[in-house]
C-alpha cells in the first residue's frame, strides 16, 4: 500500500507518543514504573486511584509503545519499554522547568522553602561515597528500596524517619534520595533532618537516573 505522506503518517504516530504522555497520572506512572516493575494493583494503590482508571492508562501508553506487560501468575506486571520512555519523561519535564511559569510558582512556593540549597552531583556523590563521607538514605518505601538503590544506602522511609535518627551519624552529611528530582518524600526528609541540626542535602535526581547513566545498584532489603 502506498503512503500518500509519508512525513504526515510519522507525525501522527509521534503524535500519539506525545499524547499518551500528556496526562499527570501518566508521567507519575512512568515515575513509579523507574523504580521497577509493578502490576496494575500496587499501581493503583500508590497512586490512590482505582484500578480500571490505572489499567486504561496502561493501555493507552502499551498503545504508545511507552510500557510492556508480561504475565506472573495471575497477576500482570508492567514496565518500560526502555530507558527512552523516562527520557521522553525528562524533556517534557526539562522545558516546563525551564519555560513554564506555574512550575517556577509551584517550586517557589513548596519545593524551595523545604530545600532551596543546591543539591549533589551524582559525580560529587560517587566521590564522597568512595571516602565514607557521607551516609545516603534512600527515602522511598521498602517495596521500591528492595527492586533496587544505591549501594551501601540505608532505607529511612520519610514516614518512619523518627524512629530512624539514632541510627544516623551525626559528623557525617546525610544525602538524601527518592524516586526522581521532584519528589516530594526527599524535600520533607531533607527538611527535617535540617530542623532536628543534621547536615542533610539531596541528591540531584533519583534512583532511575543513577541507574540510566550505569551507576552500580544493589537489590534487596
Amino acid at each position: 500500500m502506498s503512503i500518500a505522506n509519508p512525513k504526515q503518517a510519522l507525525y501522527e504516530q509521534f503524535a500519539v507518543v506525545a499524547k499518551a504522555l500528556g496526562h499527570p497520572q501518566r508521567l507519575e506512572i512512568i515515575e513509579h514504573l523507574a523504580q521497577g516493575p509493578r502490576s496494575v494493583e500496587v499501581l493503583a494503590g500508590k497512586l490512590g486511584l482505582p484500578i480500571a482508571n490505572v489499567s486504561q492508562h496502561l493501555q493507552a501508553m502499551r498503545r504508545a509503545g511507552l510500557v510492556t506487560s508480561n504475565r506472573d501468575g495471575k497477576f500482570v506486571n508492567y514496565c518500560l519499554a526502555d530507558e527512552r520512555a523516562l527520557m521522553a519523561f525528562a524533556a517534557v519535564r526539562a522545558v516546563a522547568e525551564r519555560h513554564s511559569a506555574e512550575v517556577e510558582r509551584v517550586v517557589r512556593r513548596w519545593f524551595d522553602p523545604r530545600d532551596d540549597m543546591e543539591p549533589v552531583s551524582r559525580a560529587e556523590l560517587v566521590m564522597r561515597m568512595e571516602n565514607d563521607l557521607v551516609t545516603v538514605i534512600d527515602v522511598r518505601p521498602p517495596d521500591e528500596f528492595e527492586l533496587g538503590h544505591l549501594p551501601g544506602a540505608i532505607n529511612v522511609p520519610v514516614t518512619e524517619l523518627e524512629n530512624y535518627l539514632v541510627d544516623l551519624k551525626p559528623d557525617h552529611e546525610i544525602v538524601a534520595y527518592c524516586r526522581g528530582p521532584w519528589c516530594v518524600m526527599s524535600f520533607e526528609a531533607i527538611a527535617e533532618l535540617r530542623k532536628r541540626g543534621y547536615r542533610a542535602r539531596r541528591l540531584e535526581e533519583g534512583l532511575p537516573e543513577w541507574r540510566s547513566v550505569g551507576f552500580p545498584v544493589e537489590t534487596g532489603s
